[in-house]
């Protein structure tokens, strides 16, 4: 089957559909009697919203995830979020190298297109290093995890509960299965202050957010940041400043508020988890339902811009907003070109970044003000609610329970177009075109 979508299809529109499919058989699963506690089957639109946040790998839900699905549900959504954290494509490839087929250039090339690498050549030791190095990072996580939950939980409970939240952490997808011991929706406020439950999965989420491609230049170079590519340096250093620069913002928007009264070690955790979980990760050590608004906006920007190409993660990427920044900043001071540690980037990349930009915030608007218009809620809350499904991360204010059923279909495109890509979904109805040989005249017109 996969094999027929591929032929009929483009790539854009292979992994369009691969992912909806994806999305649809979860649904399905879910509905099942046999996925809720309850034992009675589960609404399709729930259904629906939860497997396209997991396969999305984003954390929004209309159903706590520990108290709703029993253990074959919650086995459903790992397996969606592992899916969806690597792609369908790689997940497929990995099945077909399993039973030693050869893999056509076609699927190299859909390859390509799905962890957005610039050359076909050696895309299928990426992914055996990517499938490995996901094994590895994830059991790493997994029995550190342990060390907390088993004395806690009990061995059966506590190891399903560190394999559930490394995998979850690792693919950026924010599901957890805490509400059962600790009250619905409430993430890992419990934790707070454990400096071993925040570290591993402030980790995780990082490694898995960088992307796959820089995970190969650094085990290449090493420590030499000289070595790395152009891609890796963006990634790596938009990384930090986000990370950092983020913590800190909060800090001073809620050093007299949601942090006032919590110990020092407590506060410093919670800006630095606040920041690493809104590049897309979507778990929470803080009600972000409280939070001034000033934090909340700054978690949209965060939300919005996610992690990196290439990983688990969604939103715009560091690189758009690396390449849209320098690009502006160089034409503030009378360059033409855009030049990132003395390399110049190429003008087709600029331009991809500008359409992303565009894209991304005219779906974001749109679906803000028609979620107003169909409900009374704030506007900020909303605008929080879209983000992070757009920038498939998972936080919320809490009005993700209350959106009634076409706001819900709203926020799961959102969800949807976060994960396979705004412009990919836009190049599977619109073919690329070649440059015409005869064009039209040039004429200047004023802007700014």
């Amino acid at each position: 089957m996969f094999k027929k979508i591929q032929r009929r299809f483009s790539h854009a529109q292979t992994l369009a559909i691969g992912h909806f499919l994806v999305i649809l058989m979860g649904a399905l699963l879910l509905m099942l009697p046999i996925s809720s506690r309850s034992g009675t089957s589960t609404d399709f639109l729930s259904s629906l919203f939860t497997s396209t946040s997991a396969t999305c790998v984003t954390g929004l839900v209309v159903v706590d995830t520990g108290t709703h699905w029993n253990f074959f549900g919650q086995l459903v959504i790992i397996t969606l979020i592992q899916i969806g954290g690597l792609g369908f494509v790689t997940m497929g490839v990995l099945f077909s190298m399993f039973l030693n087929k050869k893999i056509s250039l076609r699927t190299r090339g859909l390859l390509q297109d799905s962890l957005n690498v610039d050359k076909v050549g050696g895309v299928i030791r990426l992914v055996k290093k990517a499938l490995m190095g996901t094994l590895i990072i994830e059991s790493i996580g997994a029995v550190l995890l342990m060390f907390r939950f088993i004395p806690e939980f009990g061995l059966q409970t506590g190891l399903w509960m560190s394999i559930f939240h490394s995998i979850s952490a690792f693919c950026n997808a924010g599901f957890d299965i805490l509400g059962s011991f600790f009250g619905a929706y409430s993430s890992l406020e419990t934790y707070a202050g454990d400096v071993l439950i925040n570290m591993v999965i402030m980790s995780l989420i990082v490694i898995g957010g960088i992307g796959f491609i820089v995970w190969a230049d650094l085990l290449e170079h090493k420590w030499h940041f000289r070595k790395y590519r152009l891609h890796t340096k963006i990634v790596l250093v938009t990384t930090f400043i986000l990370i950092f620069g983020g913590a800190f913002l909060f800090y001073l928007f809620e050093k007299d508020a949601i942090l006032a009264g919590r110990p020092i070690h407590e506060q410093i955790l919670c800006c630095l988890f606040s920041s690493v979980t809104a590049r897309t990760a979507g778990f929470n050590s803080v009600d972000f339902g409280v939070v001034r608004q000033s934090s909340a906006l700054l978690m949209c920007v965060l939300m919005y811009i996610g992690g990196s190409p290439g990983s688990t993660a969604g939103g715009i990427k560091t690189t758009t907003v690396a390449v849209l920044f320098s690009s502006w900043f160089n034409s503030v001071r009378g360059h033409h070109d855009c030049n990132l540690f003395k390399r110049q980037v190429s003008k087709d990349t600029v331009r991809e970044s500008s359409n992303v930009l565009i894209m991304t915030m005219t779906l974001a608007l749109v679906s803000i003000m028609t979620i107003c218009a169909i409900q009374d809620l704030n506007m900020l809350d909303v605008a929080f609610e879209v983000f992070s499904g757009l920038g498939t991360v998972g936080m919320t204010t809490g009005i993700t329970r209350d959106l009634v059923p076409v706001s819900r279909v709203i926020i799961i495109l959102m969800m949807y177009l976060g994960r396979i890509g705004s412009m990919s979904f836009a190049y599977s109805f619109f073919e690329k075109k070649s440059v015409p040989a005869v064009q039209n005249p040039v004429e200047k017109v004023m802007v700014g």
